[in-house]
């Protein structure tokens, strides 16, 4: 995807070459979005060294030459020139059939991203050009272009070819929502064709309407909206329209085993370990794993549709299925007394916490001592029986703020602590410590 995505080459999420901490720590992962995540020093960090620096944000070539090292370095046995063809079940094995043969397993992981192209059903949209065949921003010069979608990919668009077009019009039945910048689905440097827009520039439009119907006329394109949030009806002449509309996953075969989805057929079901909610065995990872939702109380979801997030995904579902096939994973004894610390500093700098808020937890069991769990999705956690344990998370609320929070599991049953936010993020000072302490005295 990163050969030829985002078209106007410049990534949403952020990488800070320098950062207080060292770049092959764990720590570091925090202010690097974009590099993969491995345990040996010699594959962490890789993006960063090829950024120049002129954004914190890499460029589409930084960054495939970032996963390119990746691979180079870790050897990884890879098939190439194998073509997935078609899928069945024999008892309990899942077949896949390539162009090299058969493959069978007990649990396959589909890791095919949400890449192909998908149109809204809107009447006569599908005359329109995609996301994915947009130009070169110079084409656009002095033509009224109308962009369905609000979200990255169409304000991509919109600021890229903004210097150029003599109109640029948004639209889609939402209104943008910038007031809790942590729940927001628009990143912030998209902002420019929404901030003319706010402050009465001509030109540029953002508009919360319905698509009705796109008509193709002799020298461009006829495009009916039904307002939203301000009812009315309007029409526009345009040159150009581009369906910023997004993406699904390319299923193949896979919805004739029984694969579910959701979001209007675009993505996968799945449960909390990113396993089809359907169909046992069939797993998915890399951005198909926001076909899981998890806990989502507070408004927030996890950033699975990002390389940051389904990074630590992918590292949780290797051990819940290596778990799952009978491998007994090792877990750790934290020495007595580190307990609250630990929590504590998990909290403040566990960059799986921070960037899969409201999504994963480190969790610790309580068994002939203090048993390191590692890192579940907080939906598992709540909905499963299990010994007394507890898990921390990061948390968002409705406005925005960033809290951590404890859920404690006694005799079965669940209760949920929020602790103060902190406008650092620090929870490692005396106030806290109490805290946690009277939580587990509970």
């Amino acid at each position: 995807m990163f050969q030829r995505f985002p078209i106007f080459q410049r990534l949403i999420s952020w990488t800070k070459p320098d950062a207080p901490v060292e770049r092959e720590s764990r720590e570091y992962e925090w202010y690097d979005h974009n590099s993969l995540v491995a345990d040996e020093p010699g594959l962490r960090a890789l993006v960063p060294g090829f950024m120049k620096r002129d954004l914190d944000l890499p460029s589409r070539p930084e960054m495939l030459a970032g996963l390119t090292e990746f691979a180079n370095r870790a050897r990884i046995e890879v098939r190439y020139g194998c073509t997935w063809e078609r899928t069945r079940r024999e008892g309990d094995e899942i077949v896949l059939e390539t162009s090299d043969g058969e493959y069978r397993c007990r649990a396959a992981v589909f890791a095919i991203g949400v890449t192909e192209p998908w149109t809204a059903p809107v009447p006569g949209l599908e005359h329109a050009a995609h996301y994915v065949d947009t130009k070169d921003a110079p084409a656009y010069e002095n033509k009224r272009v109308f962009i369905v979608g609000k979200r990255n990919s169409g304000f991509e668009v919109a600021q890229s070819i903004l210097p150029w077009a003599s109109q640029v019009i948004l639209a889609s039945p939402r209104p943008v929502s910038t007031k809790a910048l942590a729940l927001s689905a628009l990143r912030i440097r998209y902002l420019h064709p929404y901030d003319e827009y706010a402050r009465g520039g001509p030109g540029t439009y953002v508009l919360d309407a319905a698509i009705e119907r796109v008509e193709r006329v002799s020298d461009g394109f006829r495009v009916a909206v039904e307002g939203t949030t301000r009812p009315g009806r309007l029409e526009f002449e345009a040159d150009e329209v581009i369906a910023a509309t997004g993406f699904r996953t390319p299923l193949r075969d896979l919805p004739e085993l029984g694969v579910a989805t959701v979001n209007d057929g675009r993505i996968p079901a799945l449960t909390p370990f990113w396993e089809s909610v359907s169909v046992p065995g069939i797993y998915f990872a890399g951005n198909t794993t926001q076909g899981a939702r998890g806990v989502g109380k507070r408004g927030l979801g996890a950033s699975s549709s990002s390389v940051n997030g389904f990074r630590y995904n992918a590292r949780v579902l290797a051990s819940h299925i290596s778990q799952r096939l009978g491998i007994r994973p090792s877990r750790p004894r934290l020495p007595p007394g580190e307990l609250v610390p630990f929590i504590l500093r998990e909290l403040s700098h566990a960059p799986e916490l921070w960037i899969q808020k409201g999504y994963l937890a480190r969790v610790l069991t309580f068994a002939d001592g203090v048993n390191d769990h590692g890192f579940e999705p907080v939906s598992h956690f709540l909905d499963e029986s299990g010994p007394d344990a507890l898990a921390a998370a990061i948390e968002v609320d409705a406005s925005g703020t960033i809290f951590p929070i404890v859920y404690l599991r006694r005799a079965g049953a669940i209760s949920e602590h929020p602790l103060p936010p902190h406008p650092l993020h620090v929870y490692e000072e005396a106030s806290y410590t109490g805290e946690v302490e009277s939580i587990l005295r509970q």
